[in-house]
């Protein structure tokens, strides 16, 4: 379903129920044809019955806008451009976004998952695995080339210094050379 955010008109029915726009209207509508699925299946035919749905909205991009020409920069600027990628942006920002970007459909399932102290984020058993902490240790990343996906998504601030983001690569090339790994 799409829908744009059209607001209700303040004197509608919906809008004195709590819905502020068409896509709340909406999104309350599937939550009870999901809810009527279900009773009028009830188990253990509806026991593994998924009636979940996902909400995406449309933003610009999960990357900073850091295209100057060179005599723009200063040294004052440096310090904003740390990091690559917007600071309002979560991990799932990141995820969804690198999976519109390879073209994948975003309605697979996903599950993440603590390892080591990070949260690994696993795309349809396996078509994608992405860690997006900061200072990932190498265990991390080791059992992530271990499960051999087919791509690997991390962040530039995964890594504490260039050597380890190289020792990424190798990693991948030992344990799972098939592996498309993506640093954003």
């Amino acid at each position: 379903m799409v829908q744009l955010p059209e607001p209700c008109d303040e004197k509608s029915e919906a809008y004195k129920a709590g819905y502020a726009n068409i896509c709340e209207i909406g999104k309350e509508r599937i939550r009870r044809a999901g809810k009527k699925i279900k009773a009028e299946n009830p188990p253990p035919n509806s026991t593994d019955l998924d009636i979940g749905f996902r909400v995406f909205k449309l933003d610009d991009s999960n990357m900073q806008d850091v295209y100057y020409s060179a005599d723009e920069y200063s040294q004052t600027m440096l310090a904003g451009m740390e990091s690559n990628i917007k600071p309002d942006r979560t991990d799932l920002d990141l995820l969804f976004g690198c999976l519109l970007e390879w073209g994948l459909p975003l309605s697979m399932s996903y599950h993440s998952e603590q390892i080591d102290g990070c949260t690994v984020h696993t795309y349809n058993d396996g078509d994608l695995i992405a860690c997006f902490d900061r200072n990932i240790p190498d265990s991390v990343v080791m059992e992530i080339a271990k499960r051999q996906p087919l791509r690997a998504v991390f962040r530039d601030a995964c890594f504490a210094s260039s050597p380890s983001k190289i020792n990424v690569w190798e990693r991948f090339k030992l344990l799972a050379p098939d592996t498309r790994v993506k640093v954003i």
